[in-house]
């Protein structure tokens, strides 16, 4: 077995990730459109939906424990002689095992797709509270804009959102590669990562305080429908 090989599964692996997440959000979208219908009889179908999400999110759990420990286990075989290549495998299954053996099925709950999923059944089912939070955000906004630019357009790109992220701390959104390309930029300047936002005091923005927006994802497709039709 060679490292190049290794880091070639690796790479495949992170592709199928991306490709777990994506059907999250499907799924999300799913339950959602179920959740609008309002109908006793669909409960069910949106509880299948969430045990689906948290399968979907042990699977991206483990390929994440399982990606790292094997970076770690390489990096350690790439400075021993090569005879240590043998060993490989049986020391990345005896950690990732050992890791896996540790966790609580209850921690999916705080991951990022498990989190966006509930907050979207919730707002999908109480349309009323949703709207209520979203003119109290605009209203916060420190520049007058229009209300399609406050809902739709990123802080970071100045155009319009794909992915958008909602800050769990100070409310405002951000397109998902904009924001996560500019924390790792300040991590590398070992710097902390201020909002955007013009006027906004939170000055250390943390992956872990972002959830993905699917209703406002949901929006702006709905939005790039209804413009294409015109």
């Amino acid at each position: 077995m060679s490292l190049s090989s290794v880091h070639g599964t690796l790479s495949s692996l992170k592709s199928f990730q991306t490709d777990i997440g994506t059907g999250m959000d499907i799924v999300t979208d799913v339950a959602m459109d179920l959740a609008e219908d309002q109908d006793e009889e669909v409960n069910p179908g949106i509880r299948e939906m969430e045990a689906m999400i948290l399968e979907c999110a042990k699977l991206d759990r483990e390929i994440n424990y399982f990606v790292d420990i094997v970076q770690q286990v390489t990096t350690e075989a790439a400075a021993q002689p090569p005879e240590a290549m043998f060993s490989l495998s049986a020391k990345v299954k005896e950690r990732f095992t050992e890791a896996i053996s540790r966790l609580s099925d209850a921690e999916l709950q705080n991951h990022q797709k498990v989190v966006a999923f509930k907050d979207s059944i919730k707002n999908s089912l109480n349309p009323a509270n949703q709207e209520s939070a979203e003119t109290t955000e605009e209203l916060d906004e420190d520049i007058a804009v229009t209300q399609s630019q406050v809902k739709f357009t990123c802080p970071l790109t100045q155009v319009e959102m794909v992915n958008p992220m909602k800050n769990k701390k100070c409310n405002h959104h951000y397109d998902e590669a904009a924001i996560l390309g500019l924390i790792k930029t300040r991590h590398n300047q070992k710097k902390k990562c201020r909002c955007p936002v013009v006027g906004c005091g939170n000055t250390d923005v943390k992956q872990s305080d972002l959830i993905p927006d699917q209703i406002l994802r949901r929006k702006i497709q709905s939005e790039k429908r209804n413009s294409s039709r015109t």
